[in-house]
């Protein structure tokens, strides 16, 4: 294992039970439009870098068999222990990374990336995800942006918290050891440069629903810059957490306020097998 993977994974300990608790699980959207693409619904679904299982369990109840595939062990834990709770006995949660899926050739109708498909090598990754869908299988890398949308008071505070949060990490954490992020927005692009999709496209909408201040919170801290500049107790970031709060305690006041989750889907869908 490479140090790159290496520090990619080890950036997500220490705070599993935190992400699990306030990071938003997969929307019903991300279903709906993967089963439409896809033309029925799947049988087996490997949720790629699937983290506590957010975006692995919805698809519990669409298809026979759902697999995790998580290098984390921390993150893993958290998924089998919910697993357990749920009673999710066709959910399984394996140990493993984006270029060695461990399924078998033409195993799976879809394969997803949930907020995970920036922290792996993109091209090695496609190859090994043609490899375990079949034919017309789907693969789909999806994210939300950061911050949600709120209000301008809360933007301006989250943006400053992840900036304070990355600063600090490239001046104070020697490079070898720093994770490393490939752009979001070069997804679709890397997606059709694999040449291993008939078809290809982005597909962007929103989702809305209410929090409170503790929640709002939360998902800040659940960021993994910030976990990261937090374990290392990197200079400046508890002081930043402090004022983050104070701003969105401010902001919220005592009730719960509007928050919407913007997403970027971009899918390819596999081949069909050639006709006889």
């Amino acid at each position: 294992m490479n140090d790159v993977v290496r520090n990619n994974i080890e950036r997500f300990s220490g705070f599993a039970k935190l992400y699990d608790t306030y990071r938003p699980e997969a929307p019903e959207t991300v279903r709906e439009l993967l089963i439409a693409y896809l033309g029925k619904k799947p049988d087996t679904v490997v949720d790629l870098g699937s983290g506590t299982g957010l975006s692995t369990f919805p698809w519990r109840h669409d298809a026979r068999r759902v697999i995790g595939v998580e290098p984390n062990d921390d993150m893993r834990a958290q998924a089998e222990r919910r697993a357990m709770d749920l009673g999710a006995d066709n959910v399984t949660f394996l140990p493993g990374v984006s270029t060695a899926i461990p399924c078998s050739d033409a195993s799976a109708d879809l394969v997803t990336c949930s907020q995970s498909f920036h922290w792996m090598d993109p091209q090695p990754t496609l190859r090994e995800v043609a490899r375990v869908l079949g034919p017309g299988g789907v693969f789909a890398a999806y994210d939300c942006d950061w911050p949600p949308s709120c209000c301008l008071e809360t933007d301006v505070a989250y943006e400053k918290l992840l900036q304070c949060a990355e600063a600090s990490i490239r001046r104070h954490v020697p490079e070898r050891e720093q994770a490393r992020k490939w752009p979001k927005e070069h997804h679709l692009d890397q997606i059709r440069a694999s040449g291993l999709f008939s078809f290809a496209k982005e597909v962007v909408f929103h989702v809305e629903t209410r929090l409170g201040a503790d929640a709002f919170v939360g998902i800040a801290l659940s960021q993994g810059q910030v976990q990261s500049a937090l374990r290392r107790r990197l200079p400046d970031i508890e002081q930043e957490i402090s004022a983050f709060e104070t701003r969105v305690r401010a902001a919220f006041g005592d009730g719960d306020r509007p928050i919407w989750f913007s997403y970027r889907l971009r899918l390819g869908v596999k081949p069909a097998a050639a006709s006889t």
